[in-house]
């Protein structure tokens, strides 16, 4: 126990909650900014195991902030998963990393969760954080929200059966919300997120439970602002993800987002399932001011973001022309709208 020497001397974790540690499983999803910085953490700690999921690959344009990765892995667009599951086995081979280099949908993550003992959030669009969510309530597992843009940042743990969800607490899918390709990111930001995420992991992972924070945290490094507040009230029992009459909605096949490659084009149609309208001439200043070709019309709006014309309509429905890579649409789509 050498390697874990002082983790065991800190004695909320002593040596009992090392054993602990050593026994449980976590899943990963999503091995960006937050995932590469939760996933080192836990393998340095002696996890048992990690499950990590991730549809995307390396670019340059990570590595100003998501660890694990390397120019090499860049070059050769190595699958991020696969990529963080070579540098974490250099870190600590006792660990055992299973990568899957997925779309990570209801039925994958169905398959995958029965002996999950934690879900971290590392992913990058609130539609596979409201499945995260409606997925630790439907098999009764802690999920630890995550989210940075710019210098802002947010974070909540979410223990079923006794915390608000995040449903609860957001109660409908931003989709207009800033992302990193519109507004940048600064790397504190990540570390101060991932900091959080982590200690709650090892609270949970060690038997700490009660130890877990209690409120819901936000912050701006740039502008020296940080707000915790009690959540407990915003708990509904009206929820569908953890009120009385749950039917888990996001888990269903009707509320993942619809995508098809049109036929006889190089076009894949996006077309979400929450009916929140696209307010245009705002999405249009926000995608210039970040140095996108905007145009468009009352009706519509176009965007070329690297060599791929996107456009979007009132109804949220967008056409990435110029690909039939399905994986290749959903990634440009969430970078605009997050």
């Amino acid at each position: 126990m050498d390697r874990y020497s002082r983790q065991i001397l800190f004695k909320k974790i002593g040596e009992s909650g090392q054993k602990e540690i050593a026994k449980k499983h976590a899943l990963i999803l999503g091995v960006g900014a937050l995932g590469t910085h939760t996933s080192e953490t836990l393998a340095r700690a002696g996890i048992k195991k990690l499950t990590i999921i991730d549809r995307d690959y390396v670019e340059m344009s990570n590595l100003q902030r998501q660890h694990l990765f390397t120019e090499e892995d860049a070059i050769h667009k190595w699958p991020k998963a696969e990529a963080a599951k070579n540098r974490l086995q250099q870190i600590n081979h006792e660990v055992e990393i299973e990568a899957i280099v997925a779309h990570a949908d209801s039925t994958l993550l169905d398959n995958i969760v029965e002996d999950v003992d934690l879900l971290i959030d590392g992913t990058d669009n609130f539609e596979s954080r409201f499945l995260s969510n409606d997925l630790a309530h439907k098999y009764n597992i802690p999920y630890i929200f995550g989210s940075c843009v710019g210098s802002y940042g947010m974070a909540f743990t979410i223990i079923p059966g006794s915390t608000p969800c995040l449903q609860c607490l957001l109660k409908k899918m931003p989709l207009q919300g800033q992302t990193c390709d519109t507004v940048g990111i600064i790397a504190p930001t990540v570390q101060m997120v991932t900091a959080h995420q982590s200690a709650e992991a090892l609270k949970i992972l060690s038997g700490n439970s009660e130890a877990v924070r209690k409120t819901f945290v936000s912050f701006d490094l740039w502008e020296n602002e940080y707000v915790s507040f009690k959540a407990g009230a915003l708990k509904s029992k009206d929820c569908l993800s953890c009120g009385e009459k749950r039917t888990y909605p996001f888990l269903q096949a009707d509320f993942n987002t619809k995508v098809a490659v049109l036929c006889g084009r190089d076009t894949v149609q996006i077309r979400p399932t929450n009916g929140e309208l696209l307010v245009l001439e705002q999405l249009a200043d926000r995608w210039g001011s970040a140095g996108f070709e905007v145009g468009g019309n009352p009706f519509l709006l176009s965007i070329v973001k690297e060599e791929t014309r996107v456009v979007f309509f009132k109804d949220g429905r967008a056409l990435v022309h110029g690909t039939k890579s399905i994986e290749e649409a959903r990634k440009i789509y969430h970078s605009l709208l997050g």
